[in-house]
């Protein structure tokens, strides 16, 4: 398949799920948090291997507060006799809370991927995830009508209301695929596609004949950065999730200021914004160091009607990153003697 072909038929996907509807653990700034966006992304940096953390905390003036927690660490892995060919593997932990009845969702993953390089512009990933995750609920803070009498509330008295399980648990699965084009470290550009819960498992509290499915997560995502003069990059990015009867697109950009380009001593300022379609527009900032250490900062800003109504502004997210570089050795080397 050549390059062209290839680019083609990710447009064409995107294309084609760009008019569906996504819900599930998501963040703003999607493409900080990599693994959960696409396996395909596992060990796709520039480092050896990298350590990531994101928070985001939301809803808690309306109240109902819901907050979300991710942890993950991927790295490559170089084989020995295949120079076209490397691995990426990891594993992450996601937590996410939310409401006054505090339902929860914990799982562990595992990720891979398989990475061949084209030519030095082009490289095709693929990836898998398999983990377990795990969903509960806690009704002690919660009240039923039953429990109400002549407007009088009383907790003694009993809800009425039936739930076979207060946790569930099911298996975790995503495939996903990631086309990278980098014409120099600073202009590349990442296009790629993933589905989440191939499996559809079961996601209900409660035994019926009509078992309801957690619906499959597709999503698909361009991320670019452009070299625009010796000290400022443009970063964009866009991103359509589909799940069901929810579709969400966001999109955004940064402009990458170079402060210091000092070897050791290199210093980066992130500035932009981005831009939700359920209703948000989110200013963000990010510092990077040492061509290690990275945060971001980002603050949704709610323009739904929902705000209208309510007190709730939006809610923070932030990102960490810090990568690890390993000194490569040498290759073996033939000295031919001196006569």
């Amino acid at each position: 398949m050549t390059y062209k072909k290839i680019l083609v038929f990710c447009i064409a996907f995107i294309t084609f799920l760009s008019v569906g509807k996504a819900q599930d653990l998501h963040y703003s700034q999607f493409y900080n948090a990599p693994l959960v966006v696409n396996p395909s992304l596992t060990g796709i940096f520039k480092g050896d291997k990298r350590v990531s953390m994101s928070l985001r905390d939301q809803w808690r003036s309306v109240p109902v507060p819901w907050s979300t927690f991710t942890l993950g660490y991927d790295q490559k892995v170089y084989l020995d006799k295949r120079e076209d060919l490397f691995l990426g593997l990891g594993g992450f932990f996601n937590y996410d809370q939310q409401g006054d009845s505090k339902l929860n969702l914990g799982s562990i993953n595992l990720s891979g991927s398989i990475s061949k390089i084209l030519s030095a512009k082009h490289i095709i990933t693929g990836g898998l995830t398999l983990g377990y995750a795990n969903k509960g609920y806690n009704t002690d803070a919660l009240t039923w009508d039953n429990q109400f009498s002549n407007g009088v509330f009383n907790p003694s008295d009993p809800s009425g209301e039936n739930f076979n399980f207060a946790r569930i648990g099911y298996i975790e699965t995503a495939l996903g695929f990631n086309y990278r084009y980098q014409k120099s470290a600073r202009t590349k550009l990442d296009i790629g596609l993933g589905a989440w819960h191939l499996t559809t498992p079961k996601d209900q509290f409660y035994d019926v004949k009509d078992v309801q499915e957690l619906p499959m997560r597709f999503s698909i995502y361009g991320i670019g950065n452009v070299k625009l003069a010796e000290k400022i990059d443009l970063e964009v990015d866009l991103m359509v999730q589909d799940q069901a009867s929810y579709s969400e697109i966001i999109f955004g950009a940064y402009l990458d200021f170079y402060l210091d380009k000092d070897r050791g001593q290199e210093k980066n300022l992130h500035l932009g914004a981005g831009y939700r379609t359920s209703g948000a527009v989110y200013p963000k900032i990010a510092l990077e160091w040492q061509k290690r250490f990275f945060v971001a900062l980002s603050y949704d800003i709610d323009l739904s009607e929902f705000n209208q109504h309510t007190n709730y502004r939006g809610g923070p997210e932030i990102h960490f990153n810090y990568l690890i570089t390993d000194v490569k050795p040498l290759k073996p080397f033939k000295v031919c003697p001196i006569y």
